[in-house]
């Protein structure tokens, strides 16, 4: 065997080893964030520096030790972007630190960590406000990165010449599964969370997401797009999750929500749900990190034995992109008020932005079904423009 194929078979493991671990220092670092956030203040007391945490210690720790640990988070992986985005062969230097000197790596990730601690609560600030940014770049590169999975999926499995017929039963009944959940989704909505006239903000919320799924539907059946109901159907499962998530983002002391208990206490279906939470934010960083190949024009490169397998540089960007995400979500994005124990991403501002990401989702992935015929029409208009 060619010692250089042994070589890059390698490399090219420890690059897809690497990524989880990555994956696991993210996990860790949102782990330390909430603990900073609702613990920090009572366990590092006497160990703070008060040029930048104050007298008291407070700006080191809740609102502002959130940001801190995200600043850290950033650093890291800002700096690993900028060693690794030009990386394109498994044997390259900028390969091999990718995936290797973890020695090396966890003291500069150790420093990065540290360094946020020492600087004053003023640039902090602007740090938050530039996080909002880039959590809300993330949020559309995440939006992206699903559409195009739906887009793949419905590719799959759609119906043509050469689709057999057991793909298409499963396609078919794929998005019956999907639209029924939908709907599903849409009256459970309205009986928990607009019980009564009163809520006219949760009735508009879902009575608009429920015109979303319709117009989704039919414009995907139309005779000129031709979509089928599968990827209409992902997307409006996708489009009611976002409806249901934003209103559960509502605060607790409103009395639109008969599944919230009054007492304000956390039991173990609290922590569980938090813990369900931080998951999904590192498993949404980690999938849209190494699906480069949505953002690429060039879809159909053939990759060589020695081409790396996802790119580094977008996978570290998205990751320090994901450090301003977290960052929001465990402030509820709000810079001045700190959340409460065992909460994430709870607020009005939160409920905005996640109906917002709703609204954009439905408006990307509708343009992408009609886009092609929009195309189509403006090259037939030329045609006939230029016969004359």
């Amino acid at each position: 065997m060619d010692p250089k194929n042994v070589d890059c078979c390698e490399e090219r493991s420890k690059s897809l080893r690497a990524r989880y671990i990555y994956a696991i220092i993210f996990f860790t670092i949102n782990l330390t964030a909430w603990f900073i956030r609702d613990y920090g203040h009572s366990v590092f007391p006497p160990t703070y520096y008060k040029e930048a945490c104050g007298t008291t210690g407070h700006d080191c720790f809740h609102t502002l030790g959130v940001l801190r640990v995200s600043l850290g988070c950033f650093i890291f992986f800002f700096l690993m972007f900028l060693t690794t985005f030009i990386a394109r062969k498994l044997y390259e230097a900028c390969s091999k630190w990718h995936s290797g000197w973890w020695k090396l790596k966890f003291f500069l990730l150790l420093a990065s960590m540290v360094v946020p601690f020492f600087i004053p609560p003023g640039f902090i600030h602007i740090y938050g406000e530039v996080a909002r940014v880039g959590a809300g770049i993330f949020l559309l590169l995440q939006l992206i990165s699903v559409i195009e999975f739906i887009r793949w999926w419905n590719k799959y499995w759609s119906p043509d010449e050469q689709s057999n017929q057991r793909s298409c039963s499963i396609a078919l009944f794929t998005s019956t599964v999907f639209y029924g959940v939908s709907i599903c989704g849409i009256v459970s909505m309205y009986y928990f969370y607009a019980p009564r006239p009163a809520c006219s903000l949760n009735i508009f919320f879902i009575t608009w997401t429920a015109l979303l799924l319709i117009v989704m539907m039919v414009i995907s059946l139309h005779s000129k797009v031709n979509r089928g109901l599968l990827s209409s159907g992902i997307m409006t499962s996708y489009v009611v999750f976002l409806c249901w998530s934003a209103i559960r983002s509502e605060p607790v002391d409103e009395k639109c929500n008969v599944q919230k208990p009054d007492n304000g206490k956390f039991d173990w279906t609290t922590v569980l749900g938090f813990l369900i939470a931080i998951g999904a934010i590192v498993m949404a960083t980690f999938s849209t990190g190494i699906d480069s190949k949505s953002f690429q024009f060039n879809k159909n490169n053939v990759k060589l034995e020695d081409d790396i397998r996802y790119n580094y540089g977008f996978f570290h960007m998205i990751f320090s992109l994901g450090a301003m995400y977290f960052a929001m979500l465990f402030i509820s994005w709000n810079l001045k008020d700190s959340a409460t124990e065992w909460s994430i991403d709870v607020g009005w501002a939160s409920a905005g932005v996640k109906i917002i990401n709703e609204w954009v989702a439905a408006t990307i992935y509708t343009w992408k079904l009609v886009s092609p015929v929009v195309k189509q029409y403006r090259v037939v208009n030329n045609e006939h423009t230029m016969q004359p």
